[in-house]
C-alpha cells in the first residue's frame, strides 16, 4: 500500500513540474536555417562627432539625396526592426535607419514597431506584457509573414551595433523624448543616434537636456517654420520632416533651406507602395515620382524599400565623395 501511494505522489509531483514548465506564452521554434546575410562591404555613413553629423545632414545649397530606411528596410526574410535587416540594407545602399523602440514588462527597451505581438514576431498579446527575457524566446517574422532564426533586439544592442555603420533614427512610441535621449547620452552616440519629436515643446526638452543631440521635427508648413524658428533651437540640431505626403509649397523647402537645414519627405504612403504592390514592374517605372519630391526641394527620402530606392537617387562615386561616407 505504501509503495503504490509513492508511486501516486511521483506522479502527481511529475504533472506539477511538466505544468510548471509550459511556457506563459505560446512560441513558435526557431527555424533550423534562415537566410544568413552574407559577409560583403557595408554602405557606411559613420560621423565621428555630432557636429559631424550636423555637417551630414546639413543643406549647402544643394544635398546629396539619399533614404531614410522605414523599420530598418524590411523584406523576404529580413523582418523590420531587426539587426540582420539593417545589415541586408547596407550592403545594398547608403541609408540611415529609423527604428522603433517600446518598452517590456520589466522595463526593457526593445525594438517592434506594434503594441501587440501577432503581426512582427511569434508570439501573441500585448509588448508589454512580457519581460525582456521572454521576448527573447520569440522570433521575428518577415514581410511575408514567415518566422526567421532572428530575435528581438534590444535598443542598447541597436546602438552599440550601429556605431560606425550609420545614423539611426529613434521614433517615439512609448519611449519618452527624455528617456530616448538619455540612452543617447549614455551610450555618447550623439554622431550617430537622433530622436524623433512629436512637438516643438519635446524638442526643446531634448535640446535642455543635451544640447548635442539632432532630432528630426515635423515642419509641414511655412506657419510651422516659423513658429520653430522663434523657439531659439539651432536650426543645424534639427532636419524637418516635410510630410508623409510631400508638400507642394516650394515656399517652405526654400525657408528651411536658407535655414541650412533639410528637408525629408515620406514617401512610404505613396509612391512606395505601387512598387510594394506590384503595380509597376520596376521602380524606375516611377522614377520620375520621386525626382519631382527632389525638384520641389525634399533631399532625404524615408521609405519602406531603401534597397530599391536609394541606388536609384544617385550615383555611388559621387556619394564615395561625400565626408562620412564609405563603402567598406
Amino acid at each position: 500500500m505504501m509503495q503504490t501511494t509513492l508511486v501516486i505522489l511521483a506522479f502527481g509531483l511529475c504533472l506539477v513540474s511538466a505544468a510548471a514548465a509550459e511556457p506563459l506564452f505560446e512560441t513558435t521554434p526557431p527555424p533550423r536555417a534562415g537566410p544568413a546575410v552574407p559577409s560583403a562591404p557595408l554602405h557606411r555613413i559613420h560621423p565621428q562627432t555630432a557636429q559631424d553629423l550636423q555637417a551630414v545632414l546639413a543643406f549647402k545649397g544643394q544635398h546629396l539625396p539619399f533614404v531614410s530606411a522605414h523599420r530598418g528596410g524590411p523584406a523576404k526574410g529580413f523582418p523590420e526592426n531587426c539587426i540582420p535587416t539593417f545589415e541586408h540594407t547596407l550592403q545594398r545602399t547608403f541609408a540611415m535607419l529609423e527604428i522603433d523602440p517600446r518598452r517590456t514588462k520589466d522595463g526593457a527597451i526593445v525594438l517592434l514597431h506594434d503594441t501587440t505581438l501577432e503581426r512582427t514576431t511569434t508570439g501573441t498579446g500585448r509588448v508589454t506584457d512580457f519581460t525582456l527575457a521572454e521576448l527573447k524566446q520569440l522570433r521575428l517574422k518577415d514581410t511575408e509573414g514567415h518566422a526567421t532564426p532572428f530575435q528581438i533586439p534590444t535598443l542598447d544592442e541597436a546602438i552599440e551595433w550601429a556605431r560606425g555603420k550609420t545614423v539611426l533614427v529613434l521614433d517615439q512610441k512609448d519611449v519618452t523624448p527624455i528617456e530616448r535621449a538619455q540612452f543617447v547620452t549614455r551610450h555618447k552616440a550623439e554622431a550617430y543616434v537622433m530622436l524623433i519629436v512629436s512637438s516643438f515643446k519635446d524638442a526643446a526638452a531634448v535640446h535642455q537636456l543635451n544640447p548635442d543631440i539632432m532630432m528630426e521635427v515635423m515642419i509641414p508648413t511655412v506657419v510651422k517654420a516659423g513658429e520653430f524658428d522663434r523657439l531659439g533651437i539651432p536650426w543645424r540640431n534639427v532636419i524637418a520632416f516635410v510630410g508623409h505626403t510631400p508638400p507642394q509649397d516650394v515656399a517652405l523647402y526654400d525657408f528651411i533651406h536658407r535655414k541650412g537645414t533639410c528637408c525629408m519627405a515620406g514617401t512610404s504612403r505613396h509612391l512606395d507602395l505601387k512598387v510594394i504592390k506590384g503595380e509597376v514592374a520596376d521602380i524606375q517605372e516611377i522614377e520620375e515620382g520621386y525626382r519631382s519630391f527632389l525638384s520641389l526641394g525634399a533631399d532625404i527620402f524615408e521609405t519602406d524599400i531603401p534597397v530599391l530606392l536609394g541606388p536609384m537617387l544617385h550615383n555611388p562615386a559621387t556619394a564615395l565623395k561625400q565626408p562620412f561616407f564609405e563603402l567598406k
